[in-house]
């Protein structure tokens, strides 16, 4: 979907970058046009009114000019709501950013992924469990991306039993297993967590540890070999909340 002018529309900074000597290259995540790059021409000028705007976390109304894969900023406005992050919500802020740069399509229409980043940003201001924040974007994600795990039936289309223990496996429904222990490329879970995943429902710490290591799972076949950033530090902040 490409237009030579868009006015008034909401958007999300994901990442900048300079570009020649006085402007940026800006990535973004708008509500109904998707992802992709525009030109900020003069943002990084003392006096530019753009400087202070173009910040990740901050709802914008964006408006610009042009086709293909690079558009000319025209205006950007604050929407306000959200006070800047810092600590562990910053990284996690960074931590969704980097996760829609990179499973997010470019020009891929997506009113449903701005709403889900939309709630997650604005969940981070006031949820005390911020780990929490992070496992329901990323199901929600998967589930956006068509790529959701199971979480009713196992393999053999019997329910769910809670007091039992599965392994699951990208793009496979969870099979029953005796052990705690998982081969690779699978995760060892209980039956009460995929319960639970499938309620959206992060309550119990037991939830929150199992379906970190699965939506890992799940998401690495989807990344690739190339890590996440933000991922390590992340592992370090909520390893205990978890």
């Amino acid at each position: 979907m490409q237009q030579s002018r868009v006015d008034r529309q909401p958007a999300y900074v994901l990442h900048t970058q300079p570009y020649r000597e006085t402007s940026l290259l800006v990535e973004v995540l708008t509500r109904d046009y998707g992802r992709f790059t525009l030109v900020a021409r003069g943002a990084r000028r003392p006096r530019s009114d753009l400087r202070g705007l173009l910040l990740p976390f901050q709802p914008l109304q964006l408006a610009w000019f042009g086709k293909g894969e690079l558009r000319t900023l025209h205006t950007a406005d604050w929407r306000g709501g959200v006070p800047q992050f810092a600590g562990a919500r910053l990284v996690t802020g960074f931590y969704l950013n980097e996760l829609v740069l990179r499973l997010a399509a470019r020009d891929d229409p997506s009113p449903a992924l701005f709403k889900l980043y939309d709630r997650a940003v604005r969940s981070l201001v006031d949820h005390a469990l911020t780990a929490t924040v992070l496992r329901r974007f990323e199901l929600a994600l998967l589930e956006e991306l068509g790529y959701a795990p199971a979480l009713t039936q196992d393999h053999l289309a019997q329910a769910i039993a809670p007091q039992a223990r599965y392994l699951c496996r990208f793009g496979a429904a969870p099979e029953l297993t005796d052990g705690e222990q998982a081969p690779r490329g699978a995760a060892n879970v209980s039956g009460a967590t995929l319960v639970a995943l499938a309620a959206a429902d992060f309550e119990q710490p037991q939830t929150r540890r199992e379906a970190r290591l699965l939506l890992r799972l799940l998401l690495d076949e989807l990344l690739g070999p190339e890590p996440l950033a933000s991922r390590e530090l992340l592992t370090t902040l909520y390893a205990l909340s978890d």
